[in-house]
């Protein structure tokens, strides 16, 4: 890697680390309008078409945790309750990548969670809402030399400075992408449910 290419891999990975706003969250997806008199919703168990086990189990509850938080729509524990019901498909977290140092060690990964999402009125039976691979995209240190203790993604993350002193590489970097995988989900979550909200 030619010494051009190591600085600009730099500059990114730093602005990435400091910046959530300019490398963190994207979401996308497009909102038709959803009608006014839903009072009740119920969240179908998600559907996992990815390779990480559990990860549709961890959306759907972080889903529920804002509905649950808000009151409105209420969520129902019975199908037959809901106004509305709101299914998924999670294609799981694609990782890639994002910024190396001179010897090729991976600095910065960046990860991206994929999910189709259908918001359906139960009686009549139609679409209110869909939205077709929406993605999410967040980044984590894959180096402890590539972590920014005074970053405001670390300071709310569940390691602190001992916990990166005294790690492995592997456990390191594990434990970052474990963290990773629990924010990116809860954003993710939040906001849908905020997406959702407005169109209420």
């Amino acid at each position: 890697m030619n010494h051009a290419v190591y600085r600009i891999k730099m500059m990114v990975t730093v602005a990435c680390i400091l910046m959530s706003a300019g490398c963190g969250y994207q979401f996308s997806g497009n909102d038709s309008g959803l009608l006014k008199d839903i009072r009740t919703l119920y969240v179908e168990p998600f559907v996992q078409k990815g390779k990480e086990i559990g990860i549709e189990w961890e959306m759907a509850m972080a889903l529920k945790s804002e509905f649950y938080r808000d009151g409105h729509p209420r969520l129902v524990n019975r199908l037959e309750e809901a106004d509305a019901v709101l299914s998924g498909v999670v294609h799981g977290l694609e990782t890639r990548v994002l910024a190396t140092n001179e010897h090729d060690e991976v600095l910065v990964y960046e990860v991206t969670l994929v999910v189709d999402l259908n918001l359906r009125q139960r009686s009549p039976d139609k679409v209110l809402w869909r939205a077709q691979q929406m993605r999410l995209t967040d980044t984590y240190s894959g180096s402890r030399g590539a972590v920014v203790l005074t970053s405001p993604e670390f300071k709310t993350g569940t390691l602190n400075a001992n916990n990166v002193a005294q790690f492995t590489d592997i456990q390191f970097t594990e434990s970052m992408a474990k963290n990773m995988r629990e924010r990116v989900v809860r954003a993710f979550a939040q906001q849908l449910h905020q997406r959702l909200l407005d169109s209420f």
